[in-house]
């Protein structure tokens, strides 16, 4: 994904919208226009950080383009700007959850707050403000360096090496999401997970166990114990990106 690159989906590469672009374009963001087809997303969205969606007056895209690019922008990640008259752009919410929303323009738009609004979210994406925090915790500093380096390009990483070391870190920082080493000395995994349920200010994180054993006694205990998940140590760099990355869609 670019970290400076918007792509404006329309109908048709009107007046107005050469205009935004080109607006766009001055306040240094690489901006490109794309037809509402299929093709024309799929061909485009993959070297897209932000998208923008414009509605002509009356007009909107196939319900099969709608479906296609809300799956193709969960899948990256991606946020949109909308922008139409406020009976077409309820219309489009239908198929566009919420979620996927950065800001909504009504026509006619402030050409100047609308530049504003893409270099700024482009900024923010680029500085890691809306990437997802993990907070990884485990006492091998060998392994917990590891999955940092795995992690640190995709998500916002910080590390515990001991559960009372991560109780304490969440007692001032908030996360997306706790990979938790369920064999731990002196408080174990269990342990941990026991006091952040008890803690109205912890109960609602996410934790997911990383565990070394893979017997069916041990994966049913970690199970048992009811965690959004676990993963086993000896899984690989993209399996294990790959079902973070599924998890944060499903539970955007």
């Amino acid at each position: 994904m670019s970290e400076n690159r918007m792509i404006f989906i329309g109908e048709k590469e009107s007046f107005i919208i050469r205009v935004l672009v080109k607006k766009v374009k001055d306040a240094g963001v690489n901006c490109d226009f794309v037809p509402w087809t299929v093709n024309g997303i799929n061909k485009n969205i993959d070297n897209a950080s932000l998208v923008t969606l414009y509605l002509e007056e009356g007009g909107q895209p196939d319900e099969s383009v709608l479906h296609f690019l809300t799956d193709a922008m969960k899948e990256r990640e991606l946020e949109m700007i909308l922008v139409g008259e406020q009976r077409d752009l309820k219309d489009v919410l239908d198929y566009i959850p919420g979620s996927l929303i950065y800001k909504t323009f009504y026509r006619p738009v402030d050409n100047a707050e609308f530049a504003q609004t893409a270099t700024e979210y482009l900024e923010k994406a680029a500085a890691g403000e809306f990437k997802k925090s993990i907070l990884v915790v485990d006492d091998d500093a060998q392994y917990l360096t590891m999955v940092r380096e795995w992690l640190k390009g995709t998500y916002k990483v910080a590390m515990a090496n001991s559960g009372l070391q991560a109780i304490k870190w969440l007692g001032k920082n908030k996360v997306d999401l706790i990979l938790l080493d369920h064999e731990m000395p002196v408080t174990s995994g269990p342990q941990v997970l026991e006091m952040l349920r008890s803690d109205p200010d912890t109960c609602n994180i996410p934790v997911m166990f990383l565990t070394g054993k893979g017997d069916k006694q041990s994966v049913m205990a970690v199970v048992a114990l009811k965690p959004e998940g676990y993963f086993l140590k000896g899984i690989q760099k993209e399996e294990l990106l790959k079902n973070l990355q599924e998890y944060f869609i499903l539970h955007k």
